[in-house]
């Protein structure tokens, strides 16, 4: 059986470090992919949710931020747990292995500096259908 997935996207917003009662790292993030629709010209925007732990956490947790064009290897993992209304919820989520930072630091400098201006058509919303990390500010995530 194989289990692989690989990624390239934005992260929605910036990673937050936590840790586990035992002391390990963890960070749970939304990668925005861009995803070509059927039969149409252009694009969506697919939200996966993300788990890193240990010392690949520590580095996102400095590293990057909002916007960061990353690549992740991982694999899918389902699990449940009991939400506080006592209902079974069911969690399809990427389990990372390695992330590869596809910017230079330089690039990523731009990103935050410029906010919603853009320098290069990667970054802007409009008719080319790429992913501005901006565009999804009040979006109301299921996460």
């Amino acid at each position: 059986m194989i289990n692989q997935v690989v990624l390239i996207g934005r992260l929605v917003r910036d990673v937050e470090l936590r840790k586990t009662t035992s002391g390990k790292s963890t960070v749970t993030f939304s990668l925005a992919v861009n995803r070509m629709k059927a039969g149409e010209s252009g694009q969506d925007v697919d939200f996966i949710t993300c788990v890193a732990w240990n010392k690949t956490a520590e580095n996102m947790a400095q590293y990057l931020h909002k916007g960061s064009l990353i690549g992740v290897e991982g694999r899918i993992q389902s699990r449940t747990y009991k939400n506080k209304q006592g209902s079974t919820v069911s969690v399809n989520e990427v389990l990372v292995n390695q992330i590869h930072f596809l910017e230079t630091k330089r690039g990523q400098q731009n990103t935050q500096s410029q906010g919603q201006q853009a320098d290069s058509q990667e970054y802007s919303q409009s008719d080319n259908g790429y992913y501005d990390p901006n565009q999804y500010d009040n979006y109301n995530y299921p996460f």
